[in-house]
């Protein structure tokens, strides 16, 4: 056996099989954050059309969680906290300007639903505006930005040192190994609970 390990060819071997797992432990932790946001915006796009359409008042939002938690109660994410978190991030997306369209044009590859929810809310409660938003969304894809890196560049100013200019961005998976990658990984690793990862107290 140990000659086996000191072999070249399967060092090379083990190398490429470890290189394609992290691979594939990206890929679906990519999608499963994905899968989540869409279900984040779809709950918060719903209750707020309805809330304005049907006029059912300030008591929907705790009805609707109330019901939602009696429903399925291994899922500890619908509290009405985070329903209204999740209603937040859909209104700040929506305004009526033209970058926010650009952003939600395209709603399945949307940036804002590459990054992990933490990092979302985070943005929306430290951005002034809509344009500054954007920009650390899009840094924060292109660098592997974790939620603490991300912290340290909004309160750096780097949006205000960088002339504010929105730079293009191809689609791309995390980096193995980064802290943005891991936190993808862990949700596959670990059971579907929505809170964890709605933060509480994130957004002001």
């Amino acid at each position: 056996m140990s000659e086996i390990i000191k072999n070249g060819e399967y060092n090379d071997l083990i190398y490429a099989l470890k290189s394609q797992i992290q691979s594939a432990q990206i890929k679906a932790a990519v999608s499963v954050n994905r899968e989540l946001l869409q279900l984040y915006w779809f709950i918060a796009e719903q209750t707020v059309q309805k809330q304005q359409t049907a006029r059912w008042g300030d008591g929907l939002i705790k009805q609707v969680s109330q019901d939602l938690q009696q429903e399925f109660p291994e899922i500890k994410g619908f509290s009405v906290r985070n329903l209204e978190l999740m209603r937040k991030w859909y209104r700040y997306w929506t305004q009526s300007d033209e970058i926010t369209k650009q952003v939600v044009s395209q709603l399945a590859q949307a940036p804002i639903f590459q990054i992990p929810w933490g990092q979302n809310l985070l943005i929306i409660s430290k951005a002034s505006s809509t344009k500054e938003a954007l920009f650390y969304v899009q840094k924060t894809i292109g660098n592997n930005w974790s939620r603490a890196v991300l912290t340290h560049q909004i309160e750096l100013e780097l949006y205000q040192r960088q002339g504010k200019a929105l730079s293009n961005f191809n689609n791309h998976l995390p980096t193995p190994q980064s802290d943005f990658a891991t936190r993808l990984v862990q949700l596959v690793n670990q059971p579907w609970q929505l809170h964890e990862i709605v933060p509480i107290g994130v957004v002001h």
